[in-house]
């Protein structure tokens, strides 16, 4: 039952992410992509063009600290393995809309 709650959580929070972004003209591009090294939450492009790579965590409350704190050197590292894996594998990453 813990595990359910925190995927929803999880999932909630992904959602307002991505209202978040759209509102601030990101497109998105793709959401939970998952490949052989793991999973990006969503993938978007600015208004620059420039894809960016986002890492969502939800927290109901701060008893665990910060959702940024979550998000350790390791957890940066390995961010960065999955962009640079989807960056090879994708020649041509199309989003959902145009600006």
């Amino acid at each position: 039952m813990k595990d359910m709650s925190r995927i929803s959580t999880g999932k909630e929070g992904e959602q307002i992410a991505l209202a978040y972004l759209r509102k601030n003209g990101y497109r998105i591009c793709e959401t939970n992509f998952r490949c052989p090294l793991g999973e990006i939450d969503i993938i978007a492009r600015e208004k620059t063009n420039e894809i960016v790579f986002i890492e969502v965590k939800t927290r109901k409350s701060n008893q665990l600290g910060y959702p940024e704190q979550a998000v350790g050197v390791r957890k940066q590292k390995k961010l960065s393995q999955l962009a640079l894996w989807y960056l090879q594998k994708k020649e041509n990453v199309r989003c959902e809309c145009a600006l």
